[in-house]
């Protein structure tokens, strides 16, 4: 049995081209990672596309790009070109995710775990 075609609202590959614009990365040098958190500026415009708008919408309080993309049912890829492309405006704020922490030096844990057990 033949399924029906696949309607345009989908996440078909045709649609996600034409929101990138055939772009695979941002435009930005910033890199966005699962974590980086988004807020935006203000609100949407009219002539934004309606994914930006959309995205605009949800970050008036800050997001990560997972979350975005999870709330806005679209890939990871898209969601970093959307952003890139509303940091390039300037419409949103991004904070880089806070780097992992460095643990102490080995020597001092063990100077410190030695000097417990000599009390």
């Amino acid at each position: 049995m033949n399924e029906p075609p696949a309607s345009w609202e989908d996440s078909s590959p045709e649609r996600l081209y034409v929101i990138t614009g055939g772009r695979s990365g941002p435009s930005t040098e910033v890199h966005l990672d699962l974590v980086t958190l988004v807020v935006a500026k203000g609100s949407a415009r009219p002539e934004m596309q309606p994914e930006q708008a959309a995205i605009l919408q949800m970050c008036q309080s800050p997001l990560s790009v997972a979350e975005i993309s999870a709330y806005a049912g679209l890939p990871v890829s898209v969601v970093t070109v959307l952003v890139g492309d509303l940091m390039a405006a300037r419409r949103v704020y991004v904070r880089p995710p806070v780097p992992a922490a460095q643990l102490p030096d080995l020597a001092l844990i063990e100077a410190v775990i030695d000097g417990l057990q000599k009390l």
